[in-house]
């Protein structure tokens, strides 16, 4: 059985539930446990009871960690979620037994094939971490880290201890959003670990770690109604930053990676993710009214923004939407990306 765990808030709720509906479809058996940075989070996860899922209560996972509440303190928000990510595969190793192998990924991943290969690459090693796979274009990215936090797998073996050990210690010291003294949040920690410690593993596959920052590097194509990635399967796509402006009008900020919205792109890739969203969005909408669940013509999604029903009226705004943003928006219609 795999073992993941996460961490979102009321923000990322959709997105959360989505990377959840894609585990369900190539990743059973596994587990996953979701540490929930706000009540509403826990709330719904807990009135939902989903298969696999253990949410986890902040204030739970707070207590009796005096240094991690001390640097609660001294941070924001989002630098406090970073904080907590190295502290949460020791927090599923301390409380479950049975755990072997724990992996945090974030909660904007998408599988789109069965993660199998990953764990066979990483074989009998201790950790495994990805890449980011910068392009010689994007090679200024790496003063942020070598490495992606998106995706990282941790043994219950010495090794694996001792990284994570060091890994909490170095963000409670210091996990800011910004770069200084050659750190970067809980990230740029990550840079030294393949020579530091023993038994980690820098995963190859191409499939695994596709991302807006190093899809230049990669052909994609269809084979057999599977995506591939210079010829291996297309495991999981990291969506960071993709914005929803309006329930048709979705930004994938693809153009600072100097990447062109394709019709590819869209078709295969970035359109099952939007679809995925709609129809949890639409189900969330069901479970019953709140203030952030709310039905009608216009509502407030679970990640605050506001969507609008499709109507006649609407579609005459799509061609200045393309134009506003240039062909790299995501304009969605049943479902359909156009």
């Amino acid at each position: 059985m795999l073992n993941f765990c996460t961490y979102f808030d009321s923000n990322y709720l959709v997105k959360g539930l989505a990377l959840y509906r894609s585990l369900v479809r190539h990743a059973m058996p596994f587990r996953l446990w979701v540490l929930c940075f706000d009540n509403p989070t826990y709330e719904i996860l807990q009135k939902l009871s989903l298969p696999q899922v253990n949410p986890i209560l902040l204030s739970d996972f707070e207590h009796g960690d005096e240094q991690l509440l001390k640097a609660k303190g001294n941070r924001s928000m989002i630098e406090y979620y970073f904080t907590c990510t190295s502290s949460l595969p020791l927090y599923i190793f301390k409380n479950y037994s049975d755990v072997d192998i724990i992996t945090y990924i974030d909660a904007d991943l998408f599988f789109f094939s069965k993660p199998s290969p990953i764990y066979e690459e990483m074989g009998g090693n201790s950790v495994l971490i990805i890449g980011h796979r910068f392009p010689s274009s994007l090679s200024h990215l790496k003063m942020y880290g070598i490495y992606n936090v998106g995706f990282l797998s941790f043994r219950r073996d010495d090794a694996g201890l001792a990284c994570l050990s060091r890994w909490r210690e170095q963000c409670l010291e210091w996990c800011y959003d910004r770069v200084e003294d050659g750190r970067f949040s809980d990230q740029k920690y990550l840079d030294d670990w393949p020579t530091r410690f023993s038994r980690v593993a820098v995963l190859q596959h191409k499939g695994a770690g596709l991302s807006p920052w190093n899809l230049a590097n990669y052909h994609l194509e269809m084979d057999n109604g599977q995506v591939v990635v210079d010829n291996e399967p297309l495991i999981f796509f990291h969506f960071h930053d993709l914005k929803q402006l309006r329930q048709w009008l979705y930004d994938p900020c693809l153009t600072q990676y100097g990447i062109c919205a394709s019709s590819f792109l869209k078709r295969y890739i970035y359109g099952p993710y939007i679809k995925e969203l709609r129809e949890i969005t639409d189900w969330l909408s069901k479970i019953g009214n709140n203030e952030y669940l709310k039905t009608g013509s216009i509502r407030a999604g679970a990640n605050g923004n506001i969507f609008y029903r499709i109507t006649k009226k609407t579609k005459d705004q799509l061609s200045m939407a393309k134009k506003l943003f240039l062909g790299q928006s995501m304009i969605v219609i049943d479902g359909k990306v156009l």
